[in-house]
């Protein structure tokens, strides 16, 4: 297929550029093949029932941007997309000039750091003071907003661009769908007796990088970590086994179970490094439901959803989202998918 199969026209005041006053305040359009139905996101756990199993991304954006200038002179930000280690990271830079190996770096006038070496695209950058990177950033970092969201991050942000289970620091963007809950929502659903269970994927800058080539074959997809714990596969093993659905509460989500049952289809347990590519025409091997937020055109996220809920179902759902001004993008509403079999 061809990037071009995937493009659509957004009315750029779809786009949204502020979260709804509330959280859970968004609209949900629920897909189930070419059947669309228009709703509100606070009935979500009408879609489940006792036994079926949540599963959510606990990873937390760090406030990953950070600006200074180089000792020599000359400003420079960095953006960091991966933690190594105490004090270094992988990251994103950008200068007049780029830094070659043994560069010193000053960040918000307080901060010392190195520029190691590169790797690819990415800076490696060791931080000289013995401050724990992730002090670093929460001290003088802000927030990375999408590219989309053409405004300066606020105070709102910090609070409204995490979800309210986000535990494990490490994402460069916000894993969205999961925005919309609240913890009275979560409550909700417990007492329901859904079984609500977590995976960790740190979502990372190449989530907004479009596809350059024009056939998808030849696409790279960047590289993100994740972890499924040990309960989180019993208990989708469980529902499976007594037929409950499993929902992926997003599509880091579903990138992350789906690549823990590679290649054999079979889920296990642990850490990995996935740079897992889904388009029309994969086998699922575990999420049975999706809940996600609207996607770019040309993205490898609509091709995702393209490929679980049906290539022509989704040109109609987001065609139908269009004509009826849905909030589009990170802080807009929330498509719930059943997956084609």
């Amino acid at each position: 297929m061809l990037v071009s199969d995937f493009d659509y026209h957004l009315p750029e005041h779809l786009i949204a550029q502020h979260p709804p006053a509330e959280r859970g305040g968004s609209r949900l359009l629920r897909v189930n093949g070419r059947v669309l139905q228009d709703d509100h996101f606070a009935t979500i756990a009408d879609a489940l029932d006792a036994g079926d199993v949540l599963v959510f991304n606990d990873t937390r954006v760090i406030k990953a941007r950070l600006f200074g200038e180089k000792a020599s002179g000359g400003k420079i930000e960095a953006l960091v997309e991966r933690v190594l280690n105490e004090h270094e990271v992988l990251a994103h830079v950008r200068a007049s000039k780029s830094p070659k190996p043994g560069t010193r770096l000053v960040f918000a006038g307080r901060w010392q750091a190195e520029m190691v070496e590169r790797a690819g695209e990415l800076f490696k950058l060791r931080f000289l003071d013995a401050a724990n990177v992730f002090d670093i950033l929460d001290a003088s970092g802000k927030l990375p907003l999408p590219p989309y969201i053409e405004r300066d991050t606020d105070g709102d942000d910090d609070e409204r661009y995490q979800t309210v289970y986000a535990r494990e620091k490490g994402a460069v963007a916000a894993p969205t769908a999961g925005l919309h809950f609240t913890d009275a929502m979560l409550q909700t659903l417990r007492d329901k007796g859904v079984i609500l269970c977590s995976v960790t994927l740190h979502v990372g800058a190449g989530t907004f990088q479009p596809v350059r080539v024009e056939n998808i074959a030849e696409h790279k997809m960047h590289s993100e970590i994740y972890d499924i714990p040990q309960a989180t596969v019993d208990a989708i093993d469980a529902a499976h086994k007594v037929g409950r659905k499993v929902l992926a509460v997003g599509t880091t989500s579903m990138r992350a179970l789906e690549s823990a049952a590679r290649p054999d289809g079979v889920l296990r347990a642990g850490r990995g490094e996935t740079d897992i590519f889904i388009t029309p025409g994969y086998r699922f091997n575990v999420v049975d439901k999706l809940l996600t937020n609207f996607h770019l055109p040309k993205s490898t996220l609509l091709m995702l959803v393209s490929a679980f809920a049906g290539y022509e179902e989704m040109r109609a759902a987001y065609a139908h989202a269009v004509a009826q001004e849905y909030r589009f993008f990170s802080y807009g509403d929330a498509m719930l998918l059943t997956r084609k079999e």
